[in-house]
């Protein structure tokens, strides 16, 4: 056949599996057969397999997770047909858990911040350069302070007041924000602790961020603490939310040297450097569903 007489591609004889691409996060107790479950469903729906990872803590009875991100033409529309099959296959063959999610489908992250900006402005500027795959439809902070920068890059801004020991009214208006309107809360160096009540009724995931000192170095100043200590590395934690203070599970960690030569104010600029970084590379993963939450700990395939 010359190319004069090859028929044109048309979306009718696309090779299928090229459309849009969703993520299958499937985990449980470990069994034989599993990974060939899942690519024989996605088999017969026509779909491509772009990455497929997968982790036991012991193969012999352990737990397993899984990470399988595919494309599908027509993906919307097979939706349904798929999660029954998965269903069958995952749930009722093997006692398994999943989610299966469209990834074109951003998911919406309310970002809570106070006066200090470095993470709240790196995290709008990542996205407005489409670095994060995820929607803002607001910014919640305790302070104005931040209002005009949050504005100029066209997101709305909240200014919800926190003072005092009682934080019910901010907390309840926190709560009003947030109702059906965000798929997950960053807390960008937001300095409020969260009530266990607030943290359940939100029913979505929340990230944290701070220096990675702790359990030392509690409170103020703690870069001046540091100091004093002569420490000889900075750090940042990014972890989940739970009711007990900076315990939850770890989705990301990283740190920087420094020495005898740096000031207080060194080790701070420094540590916000390592906290942009780390918040960052959390909120992109959380965002494509590359981590796992089993007990305290986290599986993340990054």
């Amino acid at each position: 056949m010359t190319l004069a007489q090859a028929a044109p591609v048309t979306a009718g004889t696309r090779r299928k599996g090229t459309g849009h691409q969703a993520s299958l996060i499937v985990q449980g107790a470990d069994a034989t057969g599993i990974v060939a479950a899942v690519t024989s469903v996605l088999s017969t729906h026509g779909a491509n397999i772009v990455s497929l990872d997968q982790y036991s803590d012991n193969p012999q009875g352990g737990a397993f997770f899984q990470r399988t991100v595919f494309g599908l033409d027509g993906l919307q529309a097979d939706l349904p047909a798929l999660r029954a099959d998965f269903d069958e296959e995952l749930v009722k063959r093997y006692g398994l858990t999943y989610t299966l999610r469209d990834l074109s489908v951003p998911r919406r992250a309310a970002i809570f911040a106070s006066k200090s900006d470095h993470c709240l402005l790196d995290l709008l500027w990542r996205h407005r350069q489409g670095q994060l795959p995820i929607s803002i439809p607001m910014v919640i902070s305790n302070h104005p302070d931040v209002a005009e920068s949050v504005r100029s890059f066209g997101i709305p801004f909240f200014h919800v007041p926190s003072m005092g020991a009682d934080k019910s009214a901010a907390e309840a208006e926190h709560l009003r924000l947030l109702k059906d309107n965000v798929d997950f809360v960053v807390l960008a160096r937001y300095m409020q602790i969260l009530s266990a009540g607030f943290i359940e009724e939100a029913g979505v995931p929340i990230i944290n961020i701070h220096h990675s000192f702790l359990p030392a170095f509690i409170g103020a100043g703690p870069y001046a603490k540091a100091k004093e200590r002569g420490v000889k590395l900075v750090g940042a934690t990014a972890h989940y939310v739970t009711e007990d203070l900076d315990e939850g599970p770890i989705i990301e960690q990283d740190v920087v040297r420094v020495s005898h030569a740096d000031t207080a104010a060194d080790l701070a600029r420094r540590g916000a450097d390592v906290e942009r970084a780390v918040l960052s590379r959390a909120v992109l993963w959380h965002a494509e569903d590359r981590v796992i939450r089993n007990g305290n700990h986290t599986i993340v395939f990054a």
